[in-house]
């Protein structure tokens, strides 16, 4: 479901560049903008409620965009003993708005999750070390999202860890971009390394050989000491390439992606592959 989004985008996005970047990277400048809440689904699969985080924060133009695409939405049932029963599960969408042929911008509903939340029944952190910003990031101004898809061992340890996607909110040369993303992904990578984790007590998966989770990590600048809250705010950046990981097997990564899910996750939390409530229409009427 397209919508025209407001003028002002069009300042944000001129205001992106960290570096006098050539046009067709400029071309592949999107506005962006993640929002959570909470789902609910009949039986049937039929979305019969759902709510959004922080409502007060987001635009009417957003609130009409997400109500007109979840109007389309169906689930798989989810079973219990055999019969449908209803499911509530949390819920993130990432909202994009891209520059058309015309100079405008539509919005629409890029990439969806939605979580399970079933206490026990997926790999949760257990210590964690957060990586290290790059220090020649910060003194040119760029900020990152790094999309991870991780294996977590019986033993709680990571034993492979590869970017799906690297987003910058920077303009640079071709070459810079791609030394960027793999700066950013490296640093993420070798820090989730260390990282353990809680397995399943209970479940579907608590039997599992393995795990597969992704883990989004934001590299975001301070400004004036302080991390400012974004929230329901179009933020700009430049998508990245989606990377196969080898060790996903012929794929090259998880079936799930069908509904833009790497970069549709909130900070700060470990999403595993396979779980949560199974989109089988289209994310968005365009």
């Amino acid at each position: 479901m397209k919508r025209y989004v407001p003028g002002m985008i069009c300042m944000l996005l001129a205001g992106l560049a960290v570096a006098a970047g050539p046009g067709a990277i400029r071309k592949q400048i999107e506005a962006s903008m993640l929002v959570t809440g909470a789902i609910d689904v009949a039986p049937d699969g039929t979305v019969s409620k759902y709510v959004l985080d922080r409502p007060d924060r987001l635009s009417p133009e957003v609130v009409t965009l997400i109500q007109r695409s979840a109007a389309i939405w169906r689930f798989k049932p989810v079973l219990a003993d055999g019969k449908a029963v209803p499911a509530h599960a949390s819920m993130s969408l990432r909202l994009v708005a891209s520059r058309q042929d015309d100079g405008n911008y539509v919005a629409r509903v890029k990439g969806a999750h939605f979580g399970d939340d079933v206490p026990g029944e997926t790999i949760s952190q257990k210590q964690q070390r957060p990586p290290e910003y790059p220090r020649s990031a910060i003194q040119a101004g760029v900020a990152a999202s790094v999309y991870l898809l991780i294996h977590v061992g019986r033993d709680g340890r990571v034993t492979d860890a590869d970017a799906e996607q690297v987003n910058l909110q920077a303009v640079a040369s071709d070459a810079d971009m791609r030394a960027w993303r793999k700066l950013f992904a490296n640093v993420s990578k070798q820090a989730v390394r260390d990282w353990t984790f809680n397995l399943p007590t209970q479940g579907p998966h608590v039997a599992d050989a393995g795990w597969v989770a992704r883990v989004p990590i934001q590299f975001r600048l301070r400004k004036n000491g302080v991390i400012e809250d974004d929230y329901g705010v179009w933020q700009a950046y430049v998508p990245g390439p989606k990377e196969a990981v080898v060790w996903m097997g012929p794929t090259g990564g998880p079936e799930d992606e069908k509904n833009g899910v790497a970069d549709a996750l909130p900070d700060g939390g470990v999403y595993l592959v396979g779980s949560g409530l199974t989109l089988i229409t289209p994310l968005d009427r365009s």
